[in-house]
Parts: C-alpha cells; sequence; structure tokens
C-alpha cells in the first residue's frame, strides 16, 4: 500500500494527468492547442462578433460613397383611353398612348466636409470595432484556458479521491482483521468506516464537479474533453514585474485601444455636425425623352408610344447655402459634442479599468505562486509525516486514528497543491488577458486566423469606386483641421 501511495503522489507532483480510467483503446491525446484552434473556429461568440465586424466594415463603404456619382434611370408609359361624347358634344373616342424615359447623373463637388468627416467617423468605427473583436478574442481564449485548465484539475483531483477510497478501504480491512484478533477495539472499526464514508462523499462531489467543467468545456470549444495534455508553459510570455505589464497595457489592451478609437470616431462627427453649417457644391446632368401618339378613332390602329419622342438635355451646377434650420443644426452640435465628451470620459474610465485589471491579476498570480511553493512543501512533509505513522502504527505506538488522520491531511494537501497549479496558470492567463498579450497564434501557431483586414479590403475594392475620386475627397477636406495622430497600434489601410 506505500509504494502504492508514493506512486500516486509522485505522479502528481510530476504534473502527469491522472485518468479516470484505463481504457481497452487509448484515446488521443488533446492539446490546449487543438482546444484553442477549435474554438477559434468554432465559438459562436466568436463568429458573431466577427459579422458584427464584417457590418461594420460597410459603414466605411458607405461614407466613401457620398464623394461618388449616383446614376439613375427612369422609364413608363402611359394608356389613357377616353370615351368622348359624339351626341352631345362632338368629342370622338380618344386613346392615348405615351412614353417618357430619363437618365440623370449627379456628382457632388463639395459637401462642406459632411463626407469627409463621415470617412474620418467610419474609419475610426472600423478601427474600434477590430479592437473589439480582440478584445472578444482574448476572453474566449481566456475562459477556453480556464475551462481546460478546470477539466484537467477535476480529473486530477478525481484520481487522488479515488485513490483515497482504495487507500482507506485496505485501512478498514486491515482494522477490521486487527478487531478480529482483538489488537484493536470497535471504536476504531467505526473510525475507520467513517473515514471511508467520508471519501466516498467527497469523491462523488469531485465528479459532479468533473461533469459540469466537462459542460462548460463543450459549450466553449463545440465537443466534449477527451485526455488532456498538461497544458503548455506561459510563465515565459510574462513580464519581470508590474510595471512592464502596465506599460504593455497602455500599449496594447484592446479595451483601451477601443475606446480611443471611439473617443476619435465622435471627435469626428462633431466636425460633420459643423460641417452642416457651410456651403455644398453639385453637378447635375440629365437626358429625358417625352414622346406620345394620339388615335382618334379607337376602334383603330393602336397609336404607336416611341413615336413623336422630344428630347431634352439640362446640365447644371448647384451651390446650396444653409441660411435657417431652426436651431436644428446647432442643437445637434450641442449633441454631438457632448456625446464626444462621454467617450472621452469613457476613455479615461477605460484607462482605469485596465490599470486595476492588470493590478489585480498581477496580485492574484503572485499570490497563486506563493500558495503553489507552500503547498509544495507541505505534500512533502505530509508524505513523510504519513509513512512515519504508518510505520509506528505497525509497532503499536499510534492509533487507527493517528493514521487515519495522517491520511486525511495527506489527501487535503495532494488536492490543494492541484489547485494551486490551477491557480497558477489562471493568473497567469488573466495577467497576460489584462495586458492585451494574451493570442491564439501564441498557443495555437498551427491554427487558422481570422484577418478583419482581409474582409474590409475586399469591401472597400468592391465595384463603385471612381478614379476621381480621390481628387473630390481632396476637395472637400479644405479648410478642415488636420486629424490628430492615430494611438498605437493598427492603421487602416485604404488605398486602392
Amino acid at each position: 500500500m506505500r509504494k502504492l501511495r508514493r506512486a500516486a503522489i509522485g505522479a502528481l507532483r510530476c504534473g502527469v494527468v491522472l485518468c479516470l480510467a484505463t481504457p481497452v483503446h487509448a484515446e488521443p491525446t488533446e492539446t490546449l492547442g487543438d482546444a484553442i484552434a477549435l474554438a477559434y473556429q468554432t465559438n459562436p461568440t466568436l463568429q458573431a462578433a466577427r459579422a458584427q465586424q464584417r457590418a461594420t466594415d460597410e459603414g466605411y463603404v458607405q461614407a466613401r460613397a457620398g464623394f461618388r456619382p449616383t446614376l439613375t434611370g427612369t422609364f413608363g408609359i402611359t394608356r389613357d383611353q377616353n370615351q368622348g361624347n359624339l351626341q352631345l358634344f362632338g368629342t370622338p373616342p380618344q386613346l392615348t398612348n405615351t412614353a417618357s424615359g430619363s437618365v440623370v447623373v449627379e456628382q457632388p463637388i463639395y459637401s462642406g466636409g459632411r463626407v469627409a468627416t463621415a470617412v474620418d467617423a467610419a474609419k475610426a468605427d472600423v478601427l474600434a470595432g477590430r479592437q473589439g473583436l480582440r478584445e472578444t478574442e482574448i476572453q474566449v481564449l481566456d475562459a477556453v484556458i480556464q475551462a481546460y485548465v478546470n477539466v484537467r484539475r477535476d480529473q486530477e483531483q478525481l484520481a487522488i479521491a479515488e485513490d483515497n477510497v482504495s487507500v482507506l478501504k485496505r485501512q478498514l480491512e486491515e482494522t477490521n482483521a486487527r478487531f478480529d484478533v482483538g489488537e484493536v477495539t470497535r471504536t476504531d472499526v467505526a473510525q475507520a468506516q467513517a473515514r471511508l464514508a467520508q471519501a466516498q462523499a467527497q469523491l462523488s462531489t469531485v465528479q459532479a464537479n468533473l461533469a459540469i467543467d466537462r459542460a462548460s468545456y463543450a459549450s466553449l470549444v463545440g465537443q466534449n474533453p477527451g485526455t488532456l495534455a498538461p497544458e503548455p508553459p506561459i510563465s515565459a510570455l510574462l513580464p519581470a514585474d508590474i510595471d512592464a505589464a502596465f506599460d504593455a497595457a497602455e500599449r496594447s489592451n484592446p479595451q483601451l485601444m477601443q475606446a480611443d478609437y471611439t473617443e476619435r470616431a465622435s471627435a469626428a462627427r462633431v466636425a460633420q455636425a459643423k460641417a452642416q453649417l457651410n456651403p455644398t457644391i453639385g453637378f447635375r446632368a440629365g437626358l429625358t425623352y417625352n414622346g406620345g401618339n394620339t388615335n382618334f378613332s379607337v376602334g383603330g390602329p393602336e397609336p404607336n408610344p416611341l413615336k413623336g419622342f422630344q428630347r431634352d438635355i439640362n446640365v447644371s451646377a448647384t451651390a446650396t447655402v444653409p441660411l435657417f434650420t431652426g436651431g436644428l443644426t446647432l442643437s445637434e452640435i450641442r449633441q454631438a459634442t457632448e456625446r464626444n465628451n462621454v467617450d472621452r470620459i469613457n476613455l479615461e474610465a477605460a484607462r482605469r479599468q485596465v490599470l486595476q485589471a492588470v493590478s489585480q491579476a498581477w496580485n492574484q498570480l503572485l499570490g497563486a505562486r506563493a500558495e503553489l511553493v507552500a503547498n509544495e512543501a507541505q505534500v512533502k512533509a505530509d508524505i513523510v509525516a504519513y509513512e512515519g505513522v504508518r510505520e509506528e502504527q505497525q509497532v503499536g505506538l499510534r492509533t487507527t486514528l493517528d493514521i487515519l488522520n495522517a491520511q486525511q491531511e495527506l489527501e487535503n494537501a495532494e488536492l490543494a497543491l492541484v489547485g494551486a497549479r490551477h491557480d497558477e496558470y489562471v493568473a497567469s492567463a488573466a495577467v497576460l488577458a489584462a495586458m492585451g498579450a494574451l493570442q491564439a497564434e501564441t498557443l495555437a501557431p498551427d491554427a487558422p486566423r481570422y484577418d478583419p483586414a482581409a474582409n474590409f479590403k475586399k469591401v472597400v475594392h468592391a465595384p463603385g469606386w471612381t478614379p476621381w475620386e480621390p481628387a473630390i475627397e481632396a476637395i472637400d477636406r479644405v479648410g478642415q483641421p488636420p486629424a490628430p495622430a492615430p494611438p498605437p497600434g493598427e492603421v487602416l489601410k485604404t488605398a486602392h
């Protein structure tokens, strides 16, 4: 029994995955990278966030449409039959067919900056959306890591609980044998029975926890966990100290960067509202055809509506100057300004939240590391104590209760050590998540990547772009103040 105990402890201390049962055919080992890759491709939360980002990309295309011409065409045929009245008024029946068609081209020349500022706002929206997508990816990735290590922890704790039940069964058998020969009393047997019942109840609790965590894993990853391999080390990805973690979060935390881009978008909308006070200039060209034919005899040949067309060509340039809007424009400017104030305040709130998250995660990591060291020392000491009490009991220096207490203390220390390893890994992942450095490509380098810029490039280069668009944009930006430099991070590439 002592050899069995040492083998179980040795496996625990080496971090070996303890299986629930030995299968007839060994299951393929599933790694954390496999779980992340599968969740990256199938997780519905990620899929929805990506679809939302693709919808946001279209906002940029729609904003740029203000620089582009519009072409509209209309065509219609009208049939009018008048019965007339020969007896009273001398008017014969008439059948009239008329047709008309027109083609109109309109090209904005100068919108007063409305379109240019709308493009700036849409550009910031796209960049903010990408950071929101990064934040969603980090949250899902962190949840997958936690679900993975939860299942691994439960599997190891289940193995410990099963081993504890086995040891206590042997202890009860040994106690019964000693009771039969009069070496111990009925009290010793009752104590062994009570500890075995307690261990079996604990085993049931661990089994229930494992079933719950397996369900959480399946909801995130898309399949039930199999034989899970030890999670890869991530301590090398962590910064040296908390100050370095703060600096990294300031540079790359997606929540903070999204708030920054959101504030820039609302600032652009303030300029867009102010641009409504400026005049607009546009160009319009139209070609119109009107024709028709009247037949004074209803019973005669059908009149041809395509005869007798008149052609009309008109070209115009229009300048529109807003003079009075009843206070609407000024109200919209004030409204946009206050919304920008909200986003500016939210930016500072996001910065504080990020710093708080980094600080909390870092201190949790320090606490988990200290607890891990202490639990490792406790397991080593409890192993020595258990073996000593076991030897002393054999020679009558220890009671049955002493060996049961030593057994329970050792099991509790083993369970605590498994939990401490779990907590240390989860805290490490939380620090990386707060920094914005928890990336799927680090833990699952072979998984296919989703690039939101690919869809943006596709929709920007979709049909609709015109070669004179850059010139119209340059004209529309006349008098517009230069945009502030973007925050460190992704740059939106829009070149055609």
